[in-house]
């Protein structure tokens, strides 16, 4: 039992003294088409409209074997740049005439797996996913059933197509500026090595130096996972290892910068804090911080167009290509030339 009412083109065409075909007929598009008299056109949509009357959309859907529907899968919704990602995606499946399920895996393989079947149970129309692993085999048998993209992480040796943003040229160019600066020690905290984030996220760091010709401390290079509490304990870690702050610090993921600057503001407010400060992925609140904090900035929306224009494209029938989206630095501590 239910207290609600729901009204139906049966209700509708009572309502306005037509038969329920004139009134599916013109709620849905097709009034003129088998040309139906404007007045009753008229008074169908007056009725519907004082009743707050929609057509079915899983009746339409139905006829159509959609089900208009996508998914996006995320690691964390507290992930600023994966919030981000969810935000600028849902308004564009809207217009696209989508509805966006979201869902998170906490970057956890068997969370990921449960929430992938979900959104198949669901029969979402195709997905959009941010890998936690690098099993190919699984995320290709999941794209034998349904269009698969996967969003801001790749799967190595995988052909599946990606959308991504040019880690790793970006992460080269913050940390060669700060070298040119005479920065010698610049401490590198990263998330699980085997994702491609990670990957590319170090390539970028390791190659300024070898261009610079110099080698880092590898002491001072790090890897945990992408959650905040890592980022903490890296930093402690570092700070013990190290009995004060390295000269530099970069952090491989807001998440990671997160954890860290909570362990400097317990310790001394950031009195003593590093000179440089590094991250990719940026946030307006870094703006407020007491040390200036240079960032790599993602495209959010370039990320989220490209992977739902690839995820059309493939229910269409179409062949796609994976993207490189180019970021850009967010220069709070401008070096010198």
């Amino acid at each position: 039992m239910t207290a609600f009412e729901r009204l139906t083109i049966a209700d509708i065409a009572k309502l306005a003294g037509v038969s329920k075909t004139t009134a599916s007929m013109i709620l849905n598009g097709r009034a003129e088409q088998y040309r139906i008299a404007a007045a009753t056109v008229a008074r169908v949509q007056q009725v519907a409209a004082d009743n707050h009357f929609q057509p079915s959309a899983s009746a339409r859907l139905l006829r159509s074997r959609r089900s208009g529907t996508l998914g996006l899968v995320i690691p964390e919704l507290t992930n600023f740049a994966h919030a981000m990602l969810a935000q600028t995606l849902e308004p564009l499946c809207r217009d696209a005439g989508f509805q966006l399920f979201v869902v998170s895996s906490n970057d956890d393989a068997e969370m990921e797996i449960k929430a992938v079947e979900q959104l198949l149970a669901r029969q979402v129309d195709g997905l959009m996913l941010v890998p936690c692993t690098n099993h190919a085999k699984l995320y290709a048998k999941w794209a034998k059933r349904m269009p698969l993209v996967l969003l801001d992480r790749r799967v190595i040796g995988s052909n599946l197509p990606f959308v991504v943003s040019n880690a790793e040229e970006q992460v080269f160019e913050l940390i060669a500026k700060a070298l040119a600066q005479g920065v010698r020690e610049i401490a590198y905290f990263g998330g699980l090595m085997d994702l491609s984030p990670s990957v590319d996220r170090l390539a970028g760091y390791q190659k300024a130096w070898q261009a610079a010709g110099l080698v880092p401390n590898p002491q001072l290079i790090t890897h945990r996972d992408y959650h905040q509490h890592s980022g903490y304990t890296m930093m402690a870690e570092c700070y013990s290892q190290l009995g004060r702050y390295p000269e530099a610090i970069f952090c491989a993921s807001i998440s990671l910068l997160e954890g860290a600057l909570e362990f400097m503001n317990e310790l001394d407010h950031f009195k003593t804090a590093p000179e440089y400060l590094m991250s990719f992925d940026d946030h307006r609140l870094l703006d407020c911080m007491p040390r200036p904090i240079n960032a790599v900035v993602q495209d959010s929306a370039g990320l989220a167009e490209q992977s739902l224009a690839r995820v059309q494209a493939l229910l269409a029938g179409e062949p796609v290509q994976s993207s490189w989206v180019p970021a850009h630095i967010h220069w709070r501590q401008p070096f010198s030339a």
